[in-house]
This record gives C-alpha cells, sequence and structure tokens, in this order.
C-alpha cells in the first residue's frame, strides 16, 4: 500500500508539473490534460479514492468546460493570524496556520494556508454555491501542495502571488469514500456565488 501511494504521489506531481507548463501558453490545454489525468488515476490506480464496486462502473468524472474567467494570478495579501486543526483519516491532526488572502475579483476572498509539520505547504480549500446541490456538500480543494496539487505563481515570477484556477477544483477523496477524514473549506474559505466550474458531484459514484 505505501510503495502504491508513492505512485499516485508522484503521478500527481508529475501532471501538476505538465498543467503549469502547458497553463502557461493555453490554460485550456493544460486543463483537458489535468482532467484526462486524473481520470486515467481514478480508474486505474489501486489508490484510487473510489470504492471498488464504484470503479468498475467508472465512464470518467463530471468537469466543467474550462472558462478562462475564473482564472486568476493574484497576491497573498496579509492577514491576522489564525489557525485550524483536523483529525483526518490517514494523517491524524493536521494544523494550518492563515499564510493570508487571495482576493478573487468579483467572488471574493478566500484563506490561503500553510500546512504545519514536517515540509509544510499551501491548503486552499473551497466551499461556493453549488456545494451540496453539484457538488460535495464539504467542499472542493484547489491547491493542496504537500501533495502535488499546485498551480504555481505567476507567468512573471513575481513572489507573493499564487494561481488560482477554479477550473481546476476538485473533490477530496472523502467526497467518494466515507472512510476518509479530510480537512473541509473553514469559513474564510467559503464563498456566497456559485462556482460552476471544475468538478462537479452529484453523491456516491454511479457511473
Amino acid at each position: 500500500m505505501s510503495l502504491d501511494l508513492l505512485d499516485w504521489r508522484r503521478r500527481t506531481f508529475d501532471l501538476y508539473a505538465r498543467v503549469r507548463q502547458l497553463a502557461h501558453d493555453d490554460p485550456a490545454a493544460a486543463h483537458r490534460t489535468w482532467v484526462r489525468g486524473r481520470e486515467a488515476l481514478f480508474g486505474e490506480h489501486p489508490q484510487s479514492p473510489l470504492l471498488l464496486e464504484h470503479r468498475r462502473v467508472f465512464k470518467g468524472l463530471d468537469v466543467a468546460p474550462y472558462d478562462k474567467a475564473y482564472r486568476f494570478e493574484v497576491p497573498v495579501k496579509r492577514a491576522a493570524a489564525e489557525r485550524f486543526e483536523v483529525e483526518t483519516g490517514t494523517d491524524g491532526r493536521v494544523v494550518f496556520d492563515r499564510l493570508g488572502v487571495a482576493e478573487l475579483p468579483a467572488l471574493g476572498s478566500l484563506d490561503v494556508w500553510w500546512l504545519i509539520g514536517y515540509g509544510g505547504g499551501v491548503f486552499v480549500p473551497l466551499r461556493d454555491g453549488i456545494s451540496g446541490r453539484h457538488g460535495y456538500g464539504g467542499g472542493r480543494y484547489l491547491l493542496d501542495t504537500v501533495k502535488g496539487a499546485d498551480l504555481g505563481g505567476s507567468a512573471a515570477g513575481e513572489p507573493g502571488r499564487l494561481v488560482i484556477d477554479l477550473n481546476f477544483a476538485y473533490h477530496p477523496s472523502c467526497a467518494y469514500d466515507p472512510a476518509w477524514a479530510c480537512p473541509l473549506a473553514p469559513r474564510g474559505n467559503w464563498l456566497a456565488t456559485d462556482v460552476p466550474v471544475g468538478e462537479r458531484y452529484t453523491g456516491p459514484w454511479v457511473g
């Protein structure tokens, strides 16, 4: 199992590396690469979050078409110190400190979190108006860099900026397998509006 998980993470890191390379010139092509890569992992990999009975009927993920209006390159602005902690299914208690805030024009703001622990990592979850209707009620993830989900920074290489592309929003493993317990979006990561792009979800996988 550990080597399977290692392979899953390697493939995830490789996938996002290809996405970052493509996205500078063609974000829509990068998005297609991401969808195909995730579908291969979900359908074929032993570490797929799909339950075995759902994997047998898997025909692909439900992902909205790419919309460039939901891609942002934004600075991470300073914010008051804040911390949240959560018990997870496999990693025990994980702790996050607020690194700052990303302002998304016309949509609102999202807190940017830093994972406290060996290596650290940026974490940006999202809960929006479709959560619980066309998305998992606990929300989706945008960035989880310790596990490879990293869309990069500014194309100009400016420090302190992140690519926040809502087209790449995806559901955590606990959306597909109740044995998982995942960090979910705290209130600073709730958007009042619908985010109609990214991965969609209609309940336990039915193919």
